[in-house]
C-alpha cells in the first residue's frame, strides 16, 4: 500500500535491515564451519578410503580347506579406522615381518609339510601348496614376488624388513615358524602375503584378522585390536592404490575377515593380518595377479597400508 511519499514506509524498511543482517549472520556462520572443518582435518583425503563395517559371509561361501585357508571361524570385520597415518611417511626405527605365503617347492616335499603343528586351538599342517591360477601360475611364486617388491618399497622409507623365506629354503617355513619370526623380530608389523584359490565368479580380495584366541601357546588378545587397525588401513589403502573391489565372497563387501584357525595369527605376539589379495581361479582376478605392473600396485597398496598404520 502506498501513501504517496517517495520513500517506502518506515515498516518495511526494518524488515529489510533485519533480513540483510540474518544473511550476513548465516554466511559469516558458513564460513566458520568450513574453516574450523579445515583446521580440524575434517574429511576423508581422495583415495584413503576404507571399508565399511559389516558382518562378514558365512562359511558357506569360504575356499575349499585343500589351500590350507578356508573354513575358518566366521568374521565380524567392524568399524573403519579414524586414525591419521601417513601412507607415505618416514619408518625410520620399525621393522616389519613380511611373510610370503607357501614356498613354491613345497610340491617336493609333501611329507614334510603334511606334519601337524600346535597352533594353540588346533594342530594344522605344517604347511600348504598353495593354489595356482589354470595356467599354472602358482601362489607361492606370486607372494614372493609381491612381497619383494614391497620390501623395496618399506626399506626406501627407513624400515628394517624381516622375510619368512626367501626361496632360499626346501620347503615352508611351518605355520608355527612363520608366526615366530615376527615374535623373535619384535615387529611393530606383520603381513602374510597370499592369493586365495575359490570359484570363478568369486573376486577380490580380503584382509584376515585374528580373532580372539586364549588356547595352549596362542593368546591374541594384545593384538586383536592393533591388528584390526593395520588390517583397516591396509584394506584400505589396497582398495585405492590398486582399484581392486574388496571381495564379493568374504567379507559382506567391507573387504575384512576374522579367523581363529591360522597359526600364523593365533601364534602372532605382534599385530598382524593376511592378505588374500584376489582369486586366483577366477580368469579376471587372475589376469591381474600375472600382470607385473599390478603386483607393484598390489606392493605399493600393502606398503602404504602399513606405513598408515605405523605412522598414526
Amino acid at each position: 500500500m502506498s501513501n504517496g511519499s517517495p520513500f517506502p514506509p518506515p515498516r518495511r524498511l526494518r524488515g529489510t535491515i533485519v533480513l540483510a543482517v540474518l544473511a550476513a549472520v548465516l554466511v559469516a556462520a558458513g564460513a566458520g564451519y568450513l574453516v574450523l572443518r579445515s583446521l580440524r582435518g575434517g574429511g576423508a583425503p581422495p583415495g584413503a578410503a576404507h571399508p565399511a563395517a559389516s558382518a562378514s559371509a558365512g562359511d558357506g561361501h569360504r575356499p575349499d580347506r585343500k589351500d590350507g585357508k578356508g573354513d575358518g571361524s566366521p568374521g565380524n570385520g567392524s568399524g573403519a579406522h579414524s586414525g591419521k597415518g601417513n601412507p607415505h611417511g618416514s619408518l625410520k626405527g620399525k621393522t616389519v615381518l613380511i611373510d610370503p605365503g607357501h614356498n613354491t617347492r613345497n610340491h617336493d616335499h609333501v611329507r614334510e609339510i603334511a606334519r601337524l603343528v600346535n597352533i594353540g586351538n588346533d594342530r594344522k599342517e605344517c604347511d600348504t601348496t598353495g593354489t595356482s591360477t589354470d595356467a599354472g601360475y602358482a601362489e607361492a611364486s606370486f607372494t614372493l614376488d609381491v612381497a619383494r617388491r614391497a620390501r623395496t618399497i618399506l626399506r626406501h622409507q627407513g624400515a628394517k624388513v624381516v622375510f619368512t623365506q626367501d626361496g632360499d629354503r626346501p620347503y615352508g617355513p611351518c605355520v608355527d615358524e612363520r608366526a615366530a619370526a615376527g615374535n623373535r623380530a619384535h615387529a611393530d608389523a606383520a603381513i602374510s602375503i597370499h592369493a586365495d584359490g575359490s570359484a570363478v565368479g568369486n573376486r577380490g580380495f580380503h584382509v584376515i584378522l585374528p580373532a580372539r584366541v586364549t588356547a595352549g601357546a596362542a593368546d591374541t588378545s594384545a593384538i586383536v585390536a592393533p591388528s584390526r587397525q593395520l588390517g583397516e588401513r591396509v584394506a584400505g589403502r589396497f582398495v585405492a592404490v590398486t582399484g581392486s573391489a574388496p571381495s564379493n565372497y568374504i567379507g559382506g563387501g567391507t573387504g575384512l575377515d576374522v579367523r581363529s584357525d591360522l597359526g600364523g595369527l593365533n601364534l602372532s605376539t605382534v599385530p598382524k593380518v593376511f592378505i588374500e589379495c584376489g582369486n586366483m581361479r577366477d580368469p579376471k582376478d587372475a589376469a591381474h595377479l600375472t600382470d607385473a605392473a599390478w603386483r607393484q600396485k598390489a606392493a605399493r597398496g600393502i606398503s602404504e597400508g602399513i606405513t598408515d598404520f605405523l605412522t598414526s
